[in-house]
């Protein structure tokens, strides 16, 4: 039947979180490869498209007095020049899924730099106000479809065994990039930190002549020797990539016969539908959970909570690094399902903490304890979101979507978190001002609804092919009787 699929996946998802790492099919013990330079080199050099988005996040608080002074710009002013980065990554989002099949993803990867290095120079010699805007909206553009590819190109490049460490490094350094900007912003000019900014776009776009194209998007254009020169550099020129190679060209010329054109509709057929509501969950939880809102305002609520706004955010910046070596590390021995749970949790009950400390401080009860609960519950909630919520949702996107379906997918799903982000940005300082405690209550509730989504929902991908995991998702191939794959 038509939803048995969705059964079995919700079947999978509910299984013991420890034991998530079951495979499936004849190749359980297959595509086991090990480490390989130019696999290291290829994701490094994937991954400055995630020290670059790190370093537009953390641009704007450093700049601001800086800009304001020099140009002369109001507070609402900069409040445009801030959020339309915001706008930009709505209008990538967009053309991310498409453009990565269009052009590939090295060539996605190479246009966005381009874009983003223009958009860096545009902000470092303006003189008005109009031309800030057009450097942040061309850097928001950018990192809008870098979102989508930077995760994709990873996934499809590395093995199993090593696919989640690996996927999971991006959030690593998003916070590298926002900690250096931070840092450096506080000893330089606004315009220097601009130029300074272009540095990984420009390390991106020279070395990616130098690194091979995702195997699994040469071989859906059919080009064989390309992919398997592609397979074989990443796998190593000793390795046998005989097998992984025909569980590739098998999962495609699958897809091929589901539907000969993708359609925009094509994607929320029922055969999608529980691909599509995990993927687009856990990015939406994610964002209302209240990550955006501590990343963008973490000066105004330390303010209102009378915590130092020197040295809390520095704090705040140094805790996500350790934290998300962490998680790079334990991605693929405890599994997604599991990191995702304990980040909910702790996010939860550190969040939950926070709102407690500024409704003591509303009620003028024991309000001498909102600084050190508040600095607590803050960084508590850095942490515990910086282990699970803040890169796995974006490991879970790029692995759970078929490649005929991925660029809609793709796009929806970043789509989706640029649009909850400036809606969380626009809204936080109205809800502030209706109730800080109310607000961080809200929060919470969104991450306890994200334990409960995360434990009926999200299947365990760990230890599986992406070809394993996309099967396992889609309920029936028209015209057949049988459901693809079973968990």
């Amino acid at each position: 039947m038509e939803g048995d699929g969705i059964e079995e996946g919700l079947e999978s998802a509910t299984s013991p979180l420890l034991l998530g790492d079951k495979s499936i099919g004849n190749t359980t013990t297959s595509n086991q490869h090990s480490i390989t330079p130019v696999l290291v080199f290829s994701t490094f050099v994937a991954l400055c498209g995630s020290l670059s988005y790190g370093c537009s996040v953390g641009y704007s608080s450093p700049a601001e007095s800086g800009i304001r002074e020099d140009l002369g710009l109001s507070v609402a002013a900069y409040s445009v020049f801030g959020s339309i980065v915001t706008i930009g990554g709505m209008i990538g989002a967009i053309l991310s899924g498409e453009m990565a099949d269009l052009v590939g993803r090295r060539g996605t990867m190479w246009t966005c730099q381009i874009i983003c290095m223009a958009g860096w120079l545009a902000i470092a010699f303006a003189k008005k106000a109009w031309c800030l805007d057009i450097g942040r909206f061309l850097v928001g553009v950018a990192i809008g479809i870098l979102t989508y590819v930077v995760p994709v190109y990873i996934s499809e490049i590395t093995p199993k065994n090593l696919r989640g460490r690996f996927t999971s490094a991006s959030q690593l350094l998003v916070y590298c990039g926002f900690a250096v900007t931070y840092f450096v912003g506080s000893i330089a000019s606004w315009r220097v930190l601009s130029l300074l900014a272009t540095i990984p776009s420009l390390v991106q776009i020279v070395c990616l002549f130098f690194v091979p194209e995702s195997p699994r998007w040469l071989a859906k254009l059919g080009r064989e020797k390309e992919f398997e020169a592609s397979l074989q550099r990443l796998r190593g020129t000793n390795s046998d990539i005989s097998e992984e190679a025909v569980d590739i060209r098998d999962a495609i010329e699958i897809l091929k016969q589901t539907s000969a054109e993708t359609r925009t509709l094509e994607l929320f057929q029922r055969r999608y539908a529980y691909a599509v509501i995990v993927g687009v969950g856990l990015i939406f939880l994610q964002t209302f959970g209240g990550s955006i809102a501590v990343s963008y305002y973490l000066g105004t609520i330390f303010a209102k909570a009378n915590v130092s706004t020197s040295s809390g955010p520095i704090i705040f910046a140094l805790l996500q690094i350790p934290t998300s070596v962490a998680t790079v590390l334990l991605m693929d021995l405890f599994g997604r399902r599991t990191l995702l749970m304990v980040s909910a949790t702790t996010s939860c009950l550190c969040v939950f903490l926070v709102g407690l400390s500024f409704c003591l401080q509303e009620s003028h009860n024991l309000k001498e304890l909102t600084p050190i609960l508040t600095l607590v519950g803050i960084l508590g909630f850095g942490c515990g979101f910086a282990i699970g919520m803040s890169g796995i949702p974006w490991v879970i996107m790029a692995e759970i979507f078929p490649l005929n379906v991925k660029a809609l997918a793709g796009s929806l799903v970043v789509l989706t978190s640029w649009a909850s982000s400036w809606v969380v940005t626009y809204t936080f300082n109205f809800m502030l001002e209706w109730s800080s405690a109310g607000t961080f209550f809200i929060f919470s509730g969104m991450c306890a609804l994200t334990i409960l989504f995360v434990w009926k929902l999200v299947p365990e991908t760990k230890g599986r092919t992406l070809e394993e995991i996309q099967s396992t998702l889609i309920t029936q191939i028209p015209g057949q009787n049988s459901v693809i794959a079973k968990t």
